[in-house]
């Protein structure tokens, strides 16, 4: 009997070694990959690579209110689920599920800290940055951005909004939302 516990906990720590192992190669792999984004960080300082709006926000921003063909649940699923592509997910919506091992997230999270370090690097030797941000355009195209990402929110809570009036299902309505099935448009 002794034997096999001994078998089993050397098991599960030769198991969680090959995990770590594999959750360092990840996070190395995590670094590489945003590595290139973090050393041209100052791009975006001279506004030399704008972040691109989304249609659907400039749209929602021109008219976040707007229902012209959004007369069916379907629409208006429709255009919710475009809006979520671009915002990410509501906040009706439970979080994503993370299955990743303890030592997954950490190396992850040592590779965004690594990440921070070289922006902050590369970004830290431009004297006067906010001044270039203002005067290349980039602190206004920010704004942009962030207004759009906002009017996309709005235009999203309404559509949910008038999907619930209209009895719809969610995606076209809050995840928690239950429409009447013998009203439904």
């Amino acid at each position: 009997m002794r034997n096999s516990t001994v078998v089993l906990v050397l098991s599960c720590l030769a198991v969680g070694g090959c995990n770590a192992g594999h959750s360092a190669m990840e996070g190395a792999e995590h670094f590489g990959e945003g590595f290139g984004d973090a050393a041209t960080a100052p791009l975006d300082i001279l506004n030399l690579r704008p972040e691109v709006i989304p249609t659907v926000l400039l749209q929602a921003q021109a008219n976040p209110y707007d229902m012209r063909n959004m007369s069916r649940c379907s629409t208006i699923g429709a255009e919710v689920v475009r809006l979520d592509a671009a915002l990410g997910p509501d906040m009706d919506e439970p979080p994503p599920v993370d299955g990743r091992f303890m030592s997954e997230r950490a190396a992850d999270a040592t590779a965004d800290a690594a990440l921070g370090a070289v922006r902050d690097t590369t970004t830290d030797f431009i004297p006067g940055a906010s001044w270039i941000r203002r005067l290349s355009g980039a602190a206004r195209h920010e704004r942009e951005v962030q207004a759009a990402i906002q009017a996309g929110r709005i235009r999203r809570a309404f559509l949910k909004g008038m999907g619930m009036q209209r009895n719809c299902a969610p995606p076209a309505a809050p995840s928690w939302f239950v429409p009447n099935p013998g009203t439904r448009r």
